[in-house]
Order: C-alpha cells, then structure tokens, then sequence
C-alpha cells in the first residue's frame, strides 16, 4: 500500500505522549503507533527512496542513561536519508530538513576554509540566500562566540564561519493535508530546493575521515 498520509490519530498520539509520557501510555497506544505512525513514515521513505536514497528510521525509545530528562520515549518519529535529508512528525506537524548538523572537527576545518574562501564562501551564502527567500529557514547554528581560532573577527563571512553547522528546515502545522498522499510532495519539493547546499556541503566539506565520529 502507497502513502496516504497521516491522520488525526497520529497527531493526537503523540499530544498524549508528551502528556504522559509513560510505559502504560506507549503500552496501551502501541496500535495507534504501529498503524498510524509508523506505518505511514514507512510507506512514505519507501516512496522517497527512488529519489532520494535509502533511509535509516530511529528507535522510538530515549537514551536516558546520561540524561537528568528520563522519558523514557521521543516525542517524534523522525528518519534521515542518504541524500543528506531529515523528516519528522510530531504533535507540532511535520518537518523536513537538510544539510549537515552537526560538524566533526575535520569536516568543520574543511568548512570554515571553504566559507573563508572568497568564491566557495560567496557561493554558500548566495544559495542559503535564495533558501530563506523560497520560504525556508536556512543558515548555521551553535556558533561560537568569536571568530574560530585562525580566522579575523572582520572577516566578510564571520557570521558563516562561526557556526558549527549549517541545515536549512521547514515546519507545516498539522491540518487536513497531513491525511492525504499530497503531504509527500511537499517533503520531495523541500529536499529539491535544498538539493544546492547538500551539494555544496559534499563537494567542499564531505563526510567525516575521523573513525570514532558520531558512534555510541
């Protein structure tokens, strides 16, 4: 069966969730889950894949081992995929983003010598530019608080440089489009569009060559 979107049970699942976020709620509302969460995410990466390449779905349980926070269940279901996007349901709707979050220190060293760069770093922000005018948030975050060691704090892109990575994101509320097949095209329009600075991040920073990065 193709996707045909949400319903309103999905939505009014996780609302409960983050109500009760308990193992008698996941336990009595598994169902609700499996058919009208999960089911529809899977069917949607399924569709997607074609065109945007495999996906990998993460757990629906925390890791509350070095967490003060111990629900011990994600109020989203959310999933990458090989092309570099991201998609996300939840109580607030759905989310789709790109890019790349969070930098290893290799991949950032690459970086911040692209951005410095006057024809790469030019490149970045025109692109980022015509993001934010196409209704996405796009840009970088968890900048420091100065310029990255080796830079000038004048530097034209000091903005760019002194972020740890850079993503572009859109949200849509939840509403009668969520429940019909539609919802996919959205998703696919958003990765397009964003399509320009995976492939700036690919060609200019590329993945990590550190062999620990990002393992539990």
């Amino acid at each position: 069966m193709g996707f045909r979107g949400w319903t309103a049970e999905a939505i009014e699942f996780y609302e409960g969730l983050e109500a009760d976020n308990s193992k008698t709620y996941w336990n009595e509302n598994k169902t609700v889950y499996e058919n009208c969460v999960l089911r529809p995410m899977t069917e949607l990466l399924a569709e997607l894949g074609p065109e945007f390449g495999a996906s990998k779905l993460f757990r629906p349980y925390r890791d509350v081992r070095f967490s003060a926070d111990k629900a011990p269940y994600k109020t989203t279901i959310a999933a990458t995929l090989e092309m570099g996007g991201y998609v996300q349901l939840s109580a607030e709707g759905l989310g789709a983003g790109s890019g790349m979050w969070r930098m290893a220190p290799d991949q950032l060293e690459r970086y911040r010598k692209a951005v410095s760069a006057e024809t790469t770093g030019q490149a970045l922000a025109e692109l980022l530019s015509v993001l934010i005018k196409a209704g996405i948030q796009a840009g970088g975050f968890d900048a420091l608080k100065t310029a990255p060691k080796g830079y000038p704090k004048d530097h034209p892109r000091i903005g760019l440089l002194r972020y740890k990575g850079v993503t572009s994101w859109v949200q849509w509320p939840p509403g009668p489009w969520l429940g019909k097949p539609g919802a996919k095209d959205r998703i696919a329009k958003f990765f397009r569009t964003s399509q320009p600075l995976n492939e700036w991040l690919a060609a200019n920073v590329g993945p990590s060559e550190l062999e620990h990065w990002g393992r539990h």
